[in-house]
């Protein structure tokens, strides 16, 4: 369901919307015109809806091939016409999405040297061995990266689509991720904190991580004995190591840019299974943590 607002009441009514998808839809995103969203399901297609304003509804053009598992993640390329999609057949790709339908007059780049129908596969990269949970163009639309569940960062260059630059992190799978800047991103996941990776003609380099710990107060020297003493009068184990230092105590979902200043993302907020959202603002993260850029 979609809503739209009556203007002069202000209220919002619903609006339908004809997928045409018979498994769950799995994840959802609006173009940067905002006239158009593509959803991701576990159909194995990606159906990208517009609005038919003589039936007062949404409709859909389905993307399949060769999508062959479900889809986890698509974002949009800044120009409206291109779309990155991420599936569980281990699988980044990036597809045409111009609609003659809404008179798209697109131009040729470098993801689409000639212009291509709705529907034509521009690239299609292989993420190792693990299904593809976050996708993201760079603000200038050159750069494509993307998250995997074999806990990898991926990155490639549109002036060279046959070199992806991949590192294999030693963290937990991350889930998603946000661009700050044209050189740098931020990424979060099961590790439950978000991570700063620079992007360059070289690669990807780590950063760092952004949620600052705090230090455990010491408990002290104590002997073997001492402890079992302690543990023989109390009649009970000191719980170590059931405290979470991070934030976010459990996966982090999303990422979303909040307010940015000369083309840069200066503050953004995450959400995650624990129910929270929070709000990271980089000028406090970066006089925290020495040295620190975006």
């Amino acid at each position: 369901v979609s809503t739209q607002s009556t203007g002069a009441t202000g209220t919002w009514i619903p609006c339908l919307v004809l997928l045409r998808i018979n498994r769950a839809a799995t994840t959802v995103r609006w173009s940067p015109a905002e006239d158009r969203f593509a959803v991701g399901s576990g159909a194995r297609l990606l159906s990208v809806c517009y609005f038919d304003p003589e039936n007062n509804w949404w409709v859909s053009k389905h993307i399949k091939k060769p999508i062959r598992s479900t889809i986890l993640a698509v974002d949009w390329h800044p120009s409206n016409h291109l779309i990155a999609v991420g599936s569980c057949d281990f699988k980044c790709r990036v597809f045409s999405a111009a609609l003659k339908e809404m008179t798209d007059k697109p131009q040729t780049s470098l993801w689409m040297p000639k212009l291509s129908k709705f529907g034509t596969l521009l690239a299609e990269f292989d993420s190792n061995s693990g299904w593809v949970h976050g996708v993201k163009f760079s603000p200038s639309g050159n750069l494509l990266a993307w998250v995997a569940h074999d806990s990898s960062v991926n990155l490639v260059n549109s002036n060279n689509l046959e070199r992806v630059h991949t590192i294999l992190t030693t963290n937990l799978p991350y889930m998603c991720l946000l661009w700050l800047s044209e050189t740098s991103f931020v990424t979060a996941g099961h590790n439950m904190a978000p991570d700063l990776y620079y992007a360059s003609d070289d690669g990807i380099t780590f950063g760092a991580k952004l949620d600052v710990k705090k230090e455990k107060a010491s408990s002290g020297n104590m002997s073997a004995m001492a402890r079992f003493q302690k543990l023989d009068v109390q009649g009970k184990a000191e719980t170590e190591g059931t405290t979470l230092e991070t934030t976010h105590v459990n996966c982090i979902t999303e990422i979303r840019s909040i307010a940015t200043a000369n083309n840069k993302v200066t503050k953004f907020s995450t959400s995650g299974k624990d129910g929270k959202v929070v709000i990271w603002e980089m000028d406090s993260i970066c006089s925290a943590i020495a040295g620190l850029k975006i």
